[in-house]
């Protein structure tokens, strides 16, 4: 079954068991199955300049498979000019083209703050792809905060990279090209990232 309809139909019967009180997780992986933390490898660039955060969060994601484009290939590919990268559905597009696949989606959470649904939808989308060996890219703006209780905010919008979970998908582990404290990665709860995406989306 192609990957769009088969996420759509898991996707759909997750978010009925969330409604059903979470009695299953989907109809085709029991929740004991999904591992409980996962974490991949992946090498990690700071963004060349202050616009481009999309093609070092899709940088980040593809090496994680094996691909190392530079950034400035993928910001050709992207259409990064200095206002920096369109949409998420160029991150897409640029993750399947360059990595050789047809596995990501692009899902938008258009309101002000993620629904109920929506959060339960990217907790399955990191609990499905991570375990799977393909990184999150998303598109966030706004301020946040971790759970070391440390801010982030980037007013006119980033990319960043979901490269790992834990706790079952409940706190989700992001690889930040211009994290301000200088790590360059930091945990955050998965409701948290899926409001901080509001009014934007992701590739996964």
């Amino acid at each position: 079954m192609a990957h769009s309809v088969r996420s759509r139909i898991l996707q759909l019967v997750t978010l009925l068991a969330v409604a059903l009180g979470g009695l299953f997780v989907s109809g085709a992986t029991a929740s004991a199955s999904i591992p409980t933390e996962k974490v991949l490898s992946y090498q990690f660039q700071w963004q060349a300049n202050g616009y481009y955060c999309g093609p070092a969060a899709v940088r980040i994601a593809l090496t994680a498979r094996g691909y190392t484009y530079s950034q400035s290939t993928l910001a050709a590919a992207l259409g990064t000019t200095t206002n920096g990268t369109n949409s998420a559905s160029d991150t897409t597009r640029v993750l399947n083209s360059k990595g050789n696949t047809s596995f990501y989606e692009t899902k938008w959470i258009p309101g002000s703050y993620a629904t109920s649904a929506e959060k339960a939808r990217l907790k399955y989308d990191v609990t499905y792809d991570i375990p799977r060996g393909y990184p999150l890219v998303v598109n966030i703006v706004g301020t946040a905060v971790d759970t070391d209780g440390d801010a982030h905010s980037y007013s006119g919008g980033h990319y960043m990279t979901v490269v790992g979970y834990k706790n079952s998908g409940d706190i989700v582990k992001l690889a930040d090209p211009a994290d301000a404290n200088g790590y360059g990665w930091y945990w955050m709860t998965t409701n948290r990232l899926a409001d901080w995406i509001a009014l934007r989306g992701y590739s996964a």
